[in-house]
């Protein structure tokens, strides 16, 4: 089940040979991570083992990395995490909002191992949070979106309309109408992170109702592909996805973990690991735009980076009143700027969206 099991049987088998020749040598700290769905050359998960890499690179042998991929959210999470524990994973990353519930309930029961609950919220003196502000991108590809349709209809297929979602269609919607007013985002849930028939499907079904381009937070690369196929444009997300969508892709909102999962796998060799909660964005190195396609012109592409910068300074925040919900009521007042704990708690779908938030 776990990568490199026979690397790890045979030291066990080289330390009952010769002891004496071990053991004064530091076991290496065992970290585990649980993946929601497989491993895959781009995508969500792609990003996570990246992070994996990372720190296995960055930190040798100190540390023996280990996944276990495809891992339903629920009472499977609970198994896989509660054996990575039992098995002598002292620091465990559980990247997927559905896990949260089962990481708590294992590390009830693990005082002495660490757990990273990502995009979770929850934590306890041994399990710490952390996410990205995956908005602040979204809000850049919006800018590039807005620019470069035709229709002035963009689609998204989204997941499961948790706030981390819903931060990223309203400020996707924020960005393109800051460039283009007409602008409108219709969205289609799926109730799925990883389901590439459901995601074509859908992206399918938006192309159909007029959008010429499509977003969307779901695990696979279907929908760029779904672009593609029907000559339309797509913003990448997670990964750039040029290498599926070449033609179709005009900018990815990529995420990038390994940083800080080496700092964090550094402070539990160092004894000064904390719990705590820990959301990090475009100054951070966390999220950025990149991977632009051949048809965004050059000053599209400088403007969403002179925009980048604008929010790594904090000059700009995508989240700055008046705002608008599609119901017509007022979110935020003019010149105000949501404080992270309402970005948090965000259940609403922003004027410019067509749709709604599913009960």
């Amino acid at each position: 089940m776990y990568k490199n099991l026979a690397a790890a049987f045979a030291a066990a088998c080289l330390f009952s040979i010769s002891p004496s020749s071990l053991a004064q040598d530091k076991e290496p700290l065992r970290i585990g991570f649980v993946y929601v769905a497989p491993v895959t050359d781009a995508g969500w998960i792609h990003q996570h083992e990246e992070g994996r890499i990372a720190v296995q690179a960055a930190l040798g042998p100190r540390v023996k990395t280990d996944y276990v991929e495809n891992v339903a959210e629920g009472a499977d999470a609970e198994r896989v995490i509660r054996d990575l524990a039992a098995t002598g994973h002292k620091l465990i990353f559980t990247p997927s909002f559905g896990y949260m519930e089962p990481t708590m309930k294992v590390a009830k029961d693990f005082p002495g191992v660490k757990f990273e609950s990502i995009t979770g919220y929850k934590t306890a003196p041994n399990v710490a949070a952390a996410n990205a502000r995956y908005y602040e991108g979204r809000y850049l590809a919006g800018i590039v979106a807005g620019r470069m349709t035709k229709s002035n209809v963009a689609g998204y297929v989204a997941g499961f309309p948790i706030p981390e979602v819903l931060q990223g269609i309203n400020a996707f919607t924020l960005g393109m109408r800051s460039v283009n007013p007409k602008a409108q985002v219709k969205v289609i849930w799926l109730n799925e992170w990883f389901d590439p028939p459901k995601e074509r499907d859908a992206a399918m079904a938006l192309f159909d109702t007029g959008a010429d381009v499509i977003a969307f937070h779901t695990g696979s690369t279907a929908v760029m592909a779904a672009a593609e196929e029907r000559g339309k444009m797509a913003v990448a997300y997670h990964s750039d996805m040029r290498r599926v969508a070449p033609d179709a892709q005009i900018v990815a909102v990529t995420h990038h973990w390994g940083d800080y999962y080496t700092k964090r796998a550094k402070a539990v060799l160092d004894g000064t690991w904390k719990s705590g909660s820990f959301w990090g964005g475009v100054k951070d190195g966390m999220v950025r735009v990149e991977g632009f396609g051949p048809k965004v012109p050059a000053a599209v592409r400088n403007e969403a980076l002179a925009r980048q910068k604008d929010i790594a300074s904090g000059k700009l925040h995508p989240f700055t009143g008046p705002i608008v919900d599609n119901e017509g009521h007022e979110v935020l007042a003019r010149g105000r700027v949501m404080t992270d704990s309402q970005i948090l708690a965000m259940n609403f779908l922003v004027s410019g969206v067509v749709g709604n938030v599913p009960k």
